[in-house]
């Protein structure tokens, strides 16, 4: 059993966690959103019946990664509100937002049928 002050101790510190999953995250989400827009220059050189598919199926992509990418830095916010309050939370939260992101990039890679 850890002592209390220590305890509190590693609580008080939460807000290290929020640091880091900014400097993390923000950069990520960065380059997620400029892969996801660059993404249709792929089919530059395809055949129409290539790019038809793919556009068909961009919109839908472009969607799920702008909403996945917001997400990620909703939770970064939450995660610096409760780093005073919740320190197990605001904790949970920083380790979620660049996870956020990893799933947000894995999705869009998935719904565009590439050719």
């Amino acid at each position: 059993m850890s002592h209390p002050v220590v305890a509190d101790n590693r609580l008080r510190h939460a807000w290290i966690a929020s640091l880091l999953s900014t400097i993390v995250t923000l950069p990520l989400v960065y380059v997620a959103l400029l892969y996801s827009m660059l993404a249709p220059m792929a089919c530059d050189s395809c055949s129409d019946a290539d790019a038809d598919r793919m556009e068909a199926t961009f919109g839908p992509a472009f969607t799920v990664s702008c909403c996945g990418l917001l997400l990620a830095l909703i939770t970064v916010v939450a995660s610096w509100a409760h780093a005073k309050r919740r320190p197990s939370a605001a904790i949970v939260l920083a380790v979620a937002a660049p996870s956020v992101v990893g799933l947000t990039w894995a999705a869009f890679m998935t719904i565009i049928d590439w050719p």
